[in-house]
């Protein structure tokens, strides 16, 4: 007994040591800290698009928790490329988060110098949402469902372009491996967030667009643009009547988006368990949930340590389409 005392003693003065040091962050300690100024929350594409929606259903939300002005700081560019390395480079106090995703820790690193390591340069806050991407046509193409886009494709080869948000994007993936299962070759046409590509689709410049989905909904329901299929392993909500790939004739075709939350390096445990509580709050209220679902997007907060193996698993999944589609920086 006086063995397992002993022990009891020791473990427990071992763990208030580290937790002293700031290696562990304690609820308490995550109640203790507080913003002193307004939290910059970066996002790498410019609004309109889906990253920068999700952030604005989150930061009225977000504003009350922390008690502290929440701004959105879009900074589009590479890709989110550019937020990025702000993000690496900012005060690690709180005050500045990020907006993390496939792109910016996944493609982008894997293609080009960003300046950046994904998974030692940031601190991994949690998952925020995960989401589908859409293959959309404007209403003058000669398609309606999956298998006469593939035919259309396969009539022209390399000549149907076909809009996303970016080199390296979810939905540039999302192509290359619908091109590599289809025997499809498709046109590239990159702009730089979902907003401005949804502009130049719903005006005709460019016939399609493999779009994040709470992009595309809404004009879907117009008839505005004309829904093939979503990427995911199921049919969204928002749109019931919208076949997966795969159902439509693409069998075993999967591609899911992602955003997270990601703050910049030696951001202290105590400020990330802060930070991971408020956001979580805020994707787990009834409104927020239903604003996100409503654009065919799913609330999926985690931990940090969660985050990063997810980050990782993604790597694993996601480098070897990327190097056989040969995908480049500019």
């Amino acid at each position: 007994m006086k063995t397992l005392h002993c022990i009891s003693s020791i473990v427990a003065t071992i763990v208030v040591a580290i937790v002293a040091a700031g290696l562990i962050a304690t609820p308490a300690l995550a109640a203790d800290w507080s913003p002193t100024k307004p939290v910059r929350f970066i996002v790498g594409f410019p609004p309109g698009g889906a990253t920068d929606l999700v952030a604005r259903f989150l930061q009225p939300k977000l504003a009350a928790s922390l008690g502290s002005q929440v701004i959105i700081d879009n900074r589009p560019g590479a890709n989110s490329v550019i937020a990025m390395q702000i993000l690496k480079n900012s005060e690690a106090d709180g005050h500045t988060v990020g907006m993390s995703h496939i792109g910016s820790l996944v493609v982008s690193p894997t293609i080009q110098n960003t300046g950046y390591d994904p998974l030692k340069d940031f601190v991994p806050v949690g998952m925020l949402v995960t989401l589908q991407n859409i293959l959309i046509t404007h209403p003058s193409v000669p398609v309606k469902n999956i298998n006469e886009f593939i035919a259309y494709a396969k009539s022209q080869p390399g000549k149907v372009n076909y809009a996303t948000s970016g080199i390296g994007s979810p939905g540039h993936l999302a192509v290359a491996l619908f091109e590599s299962m289809t025997g499809t070759t498709l046109n590239h046409i990159p702009y730089k967030g979902g907003g401005p590509a949804i502009t130049d689709l719903l005006g005709g410049q460019v016939p399609s667009f493999m779009a994040v989905i709470s992009t595309a909904v809404p004009h879907v329901q117009s008839g505005k643009a004309r829904a093939l299929g979503v990427t995911g392993g199921k049919r969204a909500e928002a749109l019931p009547d919208v076949p997966t790939i795969a159902e439509a004739g693409v069998k075993g075709y999967l591609a899911i988006n992602w955003y997270g939350l990601s703050a910049p390096p030696k951001t202290p445990p105590a400020i990330v368990a802060r930070m991971n509580k408020d956001f979580t709050a805020a994707l787990n209220a009834p409104d927020v949930i239903k604003q996100l679902k409503d654009r065919g997007i799913d609330s999926a907060p985690s931990n940090g340590a969660d985050y990063l193996k997810f980050i990782r698993a993604e790597q694993e999944r996601w480098v070897p389409v990327i190097k056989k589609a040969k995908i480049e920086a500019n």
